[in-house]
């Protein structure tokens, strides 16, 4: 008891520290995002804390407060909501009820976590999956993964494909009721990232008899080769996400050994080898010039990796290093970016790099967009943003699947 009374004496105190933090002056709900920011950093400097004094560790701290708010697979008059396994793999199914006549839409959806956090258990994940499936009179798929830093990657993108292959088959399609030509994945934040590699793969893959319809990318993370783009700049103590705590979990995405982000901070991480990749990365030819600003590019200082360079250089880990040809095949997309987000410009890039290649993409900029806006759709956290958000997700599925 004494040791949880001071941990709750310090958060708060933390907490206090964190409120009259700054907020851009066309955020709406102010307080409310001011309040919630202070819980993040305050969460997040605690964690920091407790892991320095070998308490526990950062990710075991985030983790224990994110499961505060897991929810049961319950059922309601509409839909059929139960938990159960494809491949081995945690998902969330959830069926209308309604009797259709004709094969259903489907959407497979992969949360966000920065790849070490969340679930499709928590209440914001539910709620929009479950008004996903009412809306849209569609079978919703919500797709768990194994977390890091328990498992590095490529466990992550290696859980999602065996779900959606399993989920691809015709007689799971047929079990279901799903039109195979009518099925999309989302994803939001490093789901987002998993949602674009996973695509990738997808429809690059000739032995995968079916394909997506769609993709809709959620303010997602698409690369960490250049640690320095305009927007790390700009949003560096962003709202909820900051530079340091981005890079820390990415960093934990790989591995556990502090020299990584240390590197990534300096924006020196990535080896010799890897300087044909920063052509997808360049911000310079790619970001918009309305976001460039007055910053100069200047290409990230390059030298001996102590990691895997397969990891670092991987397309599957960050999928805006996929080249031309692997983009070309790709479904529809729908992408949704954030100005006070700090992996704004990954998304503005991917919009230029798909329309480039001739992939038809539809992108919607939030001028006054945090990341993880969805993440606060329900009481007592809710933003009127994370319902803007979840009604133009939602609108554009509903035209387009």
């Amino acid at each position: 008891m004494g040791l949880k009374t001071l941990c709750l004496g310090i958060f708060c105190v933390i907490f206090l520290s964190y409120i009259y933090t700054p907020i851009p002056d066309n955020i709406e709900e102010t307080w409310k995002v001011m309040t919630l920011d202070a819980v993040a950093k305050a969460s997040t400097f605690m964690a920091t804390c407790l892991e320095n004094v070998g308490i526990m560790s950062f990710d075991e701290f985030i983790s224990m407060i994110i499961r505060m708010d897991y929810t049961q697979p319950i059922s309601d008059e509409n839909i059929t909501v139960t938990d159960t396994a494809f491949a081995g793999i945690p998902v969330r199914l959830y069926l209308p009820k309604k009797k259709s006549e004709t094969s259903r839409r489907a959407v497979i959806y992969i949360h966000g976590g920065g790849f070490c956090f969340g679930s499709f258990k928590q209440r914001p994940f539910d709620f929009l999956n479950r008004w996903t499936a009412n809306i849209l009179d569609a079978v919703v798929v919500g797709v768990d993964y194994r977390l890091a830093p328990h498992h590095h990657f490529p466990a992550q993108f290696e859980d999602g494909m065996a779900a959606i292959q399993f989920f691809l088959q015709d007689k799971i399609l047929t079990k279901y009721g799903v039109d195979p030509a009518r099925i999309a994945i989302a994803g939001d934040s490093s789901g987002g990232t998993l949602t674009a590699a996973l695509t990738q793969q997808i429809h690059s893959d000739p032995s995968v008899k079916h394909k997506f319809r769609a993709q809709v990318l959620v303010y997602p993370g698409l690369q960490a080769i250049d640690t320095y783009l305009p927007a790390h700049q700009e949003n560096e103590h962003a709202v909820v996400l900051t530079r340091d705590v981005a890079i820390k979990l990415l960093s934990l995405y790989f591995t556990k050994d502090a020299a990584l982000p240390q590197a990534m901070r300096r924006n020196h991480h990535m080896p010799e080898e890897s300087r044909f990749l920063f052509q997808f990365v360049n911000w310079s030819a790619l970001l918009p010039e309305k976001y460039q600003k007055g910053y100069v590019y200047r290409e990230p200082v390059l030298g001996i990796s102590p990691y895997p360079l397969s990891a670092l250089m991987d397309s599957r880990a960050f999928p805006l290093l996929a080249n031309d040809s692997q983009l070309q095949n790709l479904p529809l997309t729908y992408i949704i970016t954030c100005q006070y987000d700090l992996l704004r410009d990954d998304g503005l890039m991917y919009v230029s790099r798909l329309q480039n290649v001739g992939v038809q993409v539809a992108h919607d900029h939030v001028e006054d967009g945090i990341h993880g806006a969805l993440s606060y759709m329900t009481a007592p956290f809710y933003l009127q943003l994370g319902l803007q958000i979840r009604d133009m997700y939602i609108s554009w599925l509903e035209k387009n699947l």
